[in-house]
């Protein structure tokens, strides 16, 4: 079982509690495609935030949709935190004609995918992320991201 603690930083989100339902589901149907228990922290938050931990822990410096922050090897409950930026998320659910909630489930699925070790470094690894992610999406009644125009679905 997944358990989920969202924390909503950037008041553009809106209530806490529509957003921990759709964490709850995204986790758990990853959860279904790529087993894992724990607790996830989910910070919503904005651009500047994600750019900030983007600069800090990746070396880039702009702002990105997702961020995922496994834990470490000697915390069996905790899984890691995951970081969502509204701005960038809702331009990229714009410009690929999504629902920013479907979008938003993606974000969370990906970021699962990355807290249990998956990668998309490399065109086998990305494919085998990607098929998760279509499996997780599909149990929720959300379309394959990847066949939209935009491949570049998720820019983490």
């Amino acid at each position: 079982m997944i358990t989920v603690d969202v924390l909503v930083e950037d008041e553009t989100w809106g209530a806490p509690e529509r957003w921990q339902a759709l964490a709850a589901r995204g986790f758990a149907a990853a959860s279904e495609v790529e087993p894992g228990r724990g607790e996830i922290a989910v910070l919503l938050t904005g651009d500047e935030t994600l750019r900030g931990l983007n600069l800090r822990f990746r070396g880039f410096d702009k702002p990105t949709d997702v961020l995922s922050f496994p834990a470490g090897a000697g915390d069996d409950n905790f899984l890691g935190d995951v970081a969502i930026a509204y701005g960038v998320a809702a331009r990229d659910a714009a410009a690929q004609g999504k629902r920013f909630d479907d979008h938003v489930s993606h974000l969370l699925v990906h970021a699962f995918l990355h807290l249990r070790g998956h990668d998309h470094q490399t065109p086998h690894e990305a494919a085998r992320m990607e098929a998760l992610e279509i499996e997780a999406l599909a149990s929720l009644g959300i379309a394959d991201p990847y066949t939209l125009a935009d491949s570049d679905a998720v820019s983490e």
